[in-house]
């Protein structure tokens, strides 16, 4: 046969790469990524793994913070607890106001202030008199249910009451009318968010009347003011309509200190 007359030094080469190649060791798999709610985790067999910390991280569940949840929006998180989301990307120093991610950690307090517990906000101390040196100045607590701080709130839109305030399944009232109908500004203040993305309000209105309060006014047809616009009580700020709903409506809600509370108890009788 033509193997046995091959050379005895050409089957010594040919055992050898044979051992050679059995004996090499497998190849490492590559690293995997994997992105968990907003972390990205990269793992590999050959090391343990290491973690992308998202920003604030560090201050997760401290009174003043706010960690980001599935679903949520820069303008949904100011609306909560009343402030501007133009004020959160500031406080936070967002590149993007578009993009937060689930678990991130943002300040929604001032900087200067924390909050040291439930409803208490502690300020930077002033240059009074009245204060001691190195020592916080402790403003006061919520206001009772009703104290409006002098505000003087009236009603946004003269049309019949379609539904009242409850905790769970309306965070405000349900005024009726017709589409077209004046929108109006319960109180003085100042936009801070004119525009359409907050889910399930339609064309939307914040308005903050001062560091306790906010109103927003949903479901316009159309947006008659621009953020940063200063609006006096009475001002028409919207036309009424049905945008994100189910009929022509104007959804009202008070805000105090980002807590959806009973307009009714706020607004004068009829």
């Amino acid at each position: 046969m033509i193997f046995n007359a091959l050379p005895r030094p050409f089957w010594v080469c040919l055992t050898a790469l044979v051992l050679v190649g059995c004996s090499a060791p497998p190849r490492a798999p590559a690293p995997v990524e994997d992105r968990m709610q907003g972390v990205t985790v990269k793992s590999s067999p050959l090391s343990t793994g290491s973690l992308s910390v998202l920003p604030g991280a560090e201050n997760a569940g401290k009174p003043g913070y706010y960690t980001v949840q599935k679903g949520d929006t820069l303008t949904r998180v100011a609306l909560d607890h009343g402030q501007s989301w133009r004020d959160l990307v500031r406080w936070n120093n967002l590149p993007n106001a578009h993009l937060i991610e689930v678990g991130q950690v943002l300040r929604v307090v001032p900087p200067g202030a924390s909050v040291e517990a439930k409803g208490v906000v502690v300020q930077p101390v002033s240059s009074s008199a009245e204060a001691s040196p190195n020592r916080p100045v402790v403003s006061n607590t919520l206001p009772a249910a009703g104290n409006d701080d002098g505000l003087g709130f009236i009603w946004p839109a003269s049309g019949n009451l379609l539904a009242g305030f409850d905790d769970m399944k309306n965070k405000g009232l349900d005024i009726g009318g017709k589409a077209g109908d004046p929108v109006l500004a319960a109180a003085d203040g100042h936009v801070v968010y004119a525009g359409a993305g907050l889910r399930g309000y339609g064309n939307l209105i914040i308005l903050k009347h001062n560091n306790t309060f906010l109103t927003a006014y949903a479901h316009n047809q159309a947006l008659l003011v621009k953020e940063d616009q200063k609006v006096n009580k009475g001002q028409k700020i919207a036309e009424m309509g049905k945008s994100d709903a189910d009929r022509v409506k104007l959804h009202f809600e008070i805000r105090r200190q980002g807590k959806p509370v009973d307009p009714a108890k706020y607004l004068p009788g009829r």
